[in-house]
């Protein structure tokens, strides 16, 4: 009876582990190849399935484009001499007289230290009334000042400085080298030489954006374009506010891949090999290198522009294949442009679930015997 209920406990064990397994099914990393394709638009799903060529790549090559516009583009640099509001003056009067105007007896000059330009761009001098500051030159003021005081002593000599540009300041914030507020002056009035005055930035180079407000005008750059394209640099204006920050963008890797992570992008534009490349490459044990796919929702436009069509209506769900064994498969990878939000997907390869197939079976098998043993005394 002994070897009876030996004879027929693997055969029992099997056929007990296919039917749990046709039953409740194996664990998967995410879909397959089949289940995908099973979902496309083309059989009856909700998203279309398109293969990556020559074509769909140059159509999908889309990359932020950042840059500023004419109005930044086109304002001249501030003169380093035009005094502006809120900066501060300094004025010397000398008089030739005994009884001066302006100072005590017996003093030649007299000193107006930190006489500050108003909102509106007016100085008040004693005897010589209100004068417009804004918009001259210390000389032209100087001139204005020696006219009017001149009606009332003989022969003023008059000297006006002006001092650190504390009326224009710009502010710089974020992953700056040094936080905080700098004037306008001779060395900084584009937005390049102001960067470099505040210690530059602290960031990986190649995903540092430059973001400049001025007043309800917003734009950004991108921190190498500025520097390998110097005619894309601006002049500043009193008030700006720069902010350096990293890029945000990022893609979500998923499946039989070295990992499985949200990735920030570490490059401008990121193809969908480096992307692999940044998550560790496929894994060698588990991933089939013929299913390669990236989701994305595409804007109308470009779904219409991928799919030859010109019937669709907003945004698409795109599923697009990268077969990396095809002759120039390495090429479409290195060529199709990831973009922000993506999903990276690589499926398991189809012995990946026959080996789970085959641990399952031989693992009940294997249990079904022990418990035969058990039950037959032995």
């Amino acid at each position: 009876m002994k070897s009876v209920v030996f004879r027929w406990a693997r055969p029992i064990a099997a056929v007990a582990a296919l039917a749990v397994i046709s039953s409740c099914g194996l664990p998967q990393v995410g879909p397959n190849k089949r289940q995908i394709f099973a979902g496309s638009v083309q059989r009856e799903g909700d998203a279309f399935v398109v293969s990556v060529n020559d074509r769909v790549t140059r159509a999908t090559a889309v990359t932020p484009a950042l840059g500023f516009s004419k109005a930044f583009l086109n304002a001249g640099q501030l003169g380093s001499d035009t005094i502006r509001p809120g900066d501060v003056l300094g004025i010397t009067v000398y008089e030739n007289v005994d009884d001066p105007l302006l100072g005590v007896e017996g003093a030649p000059a007299t000193v107006l230290e930190e006489v500050q330009v108003d909102g509106k761009g007016f100085i008040f001098i004693p005897y010589a009334g209100r004068i417009k500051a804004a918009g001259n030159t210390p000389e032209a003021i100087r001139r204005i000042i020696t006219n009017k005081l001149g009606e009332q002593t003989p022969d003023p000599q008059v000297e006006v400085r002006r001092a650190a540009g504390d009326g224009s300041t710009v502010s710089l914030v974020g992953s700056i080298g040094a936080q905080g507020v700098y004037p306008i002056e001779r060395p900084t009035r584009t937005l390049a030489s102001m960067l470099a005055r505040a210690g530059g930035v602290t960031i990986e180079p190649e995903i540092a954006q430059i973001t400049v407000v001025r007043g309800k005008m917003r734009d950004k750059i991108w921190f190498q374009d500025l520097y390998q394209n110097p005619h894309l640099d601006i002049a500043l204006r009193g008030g700006d506010q720069i902010l350096v920050e990293q890029d945000t963008r990022s893609f979500t890797a998923l499946g039989a891949t070295g990992g499985q992570a949200q990735v920030p992008f570490e490059t401008q534009n990121l193809s969908a090999l480096e992307g692999i490349a940044q998550v560790g490459g496929l894994n060698a044990s588990t991933a089939d290198p013929t299913g390669v796919f990236v989701f994305r929702n595409e804007p109308e436009a470009i779904a219409e522009q991928v799919l030859g069509r010109t019937d669709l209506e907003g945004v698409q769900r795109m599923v697009y294949v990268l077969d990396l064994t095809q002759p120039n498969g390495m090429f479409m990878a290195r060529d199709f442009v990831i973009r922000d939000r993506d999903t990276l997907y690589v499926t398991e390869a189809p012995f990946t679930q026959w080996n789970k197939v085959i641990s399952a079976i031989t693992g009940t098998a294997s249990s079904a015997s022990g418990l035969s043993t058990l039950a037959s005394g032995g």
